[in-house]
């Protein structure tokens, strides 16, 4: 199993950075099985920088679930799978720090989509996700929202499967 993730955030994992929505998608290595989204309060504003690239406004969080709140859905959905994202250290970095915060010890293995990208299709002038998925032919709608950003990231990574004769991806169990 596969868990396709996209966060965003108020700012950097080091520091006072929370996560304000999460997208997971899981994933048998066929198709989308199952997945989970939901805005979520920081209990901080959010910065004007990342209120314009998101458009997630302190309004729009208010009457949000805190992380705590979905923090065994975010466990169960991702439970046996492979942490799938694009630039996954950032993704996994912010999710596990808020399941420690919570107590959890948050652990899963993790394949990087930008990494494999470059490996399985190499040869594009940017792996940012938004002008690798325009090179791709591949629809993001929803940019810096964690549900669009996140149902791009599945069909690059069923993309990637097809690509896969070199057994890059590990194998879904």
């Amino acid at each position: 199993m596969y868990c396709i993730v996209d966060v965003e955030t108020t700012g950097h994992v080091k520091g006072p950075g929370r996560l304000t929505e999460i997208a997971i998608f899981r994933h048998d290595g066929k198709q989308v099985v199952d997945s989970f989204h939901s805005l979520l309060n920081p209990g901080c504003p959010i910065p004007p920088f990342i209120r314009h690239l998101t458009g997630i406004s302190d309004e729009m969080v208010q009457n949000a679930p805190t992380f705590a709140e979905v923090a065994t859905n975010v466990l169960s959905i991702t439970e046996g799978a492979v942490f799938v994202a694009h630039n996954v250290n950032f993704d996994f970095a912010f999710v596990q720090k808020e399941l420690n915060l919570l107590g959890y010890d948050f652990f899963r293995r993790t394949l990087c989509t930008v990494r494999t990208s470059r490996k399985l299709i190499p040869g594009h002038p940017s792996y940012s996700l938004g002008k690798l998925c325009y090179s791709l032919g591949i629809p993001l709608n929803g940019r810096h929202r964690a549900q669009g950003d996140a149902a791009a990231t599945v069909l690059l990574f069923e993309m990637l499967l097809r690509h896969d004769s070199q057994g890059l991806i590990p194998a879904a169990h």
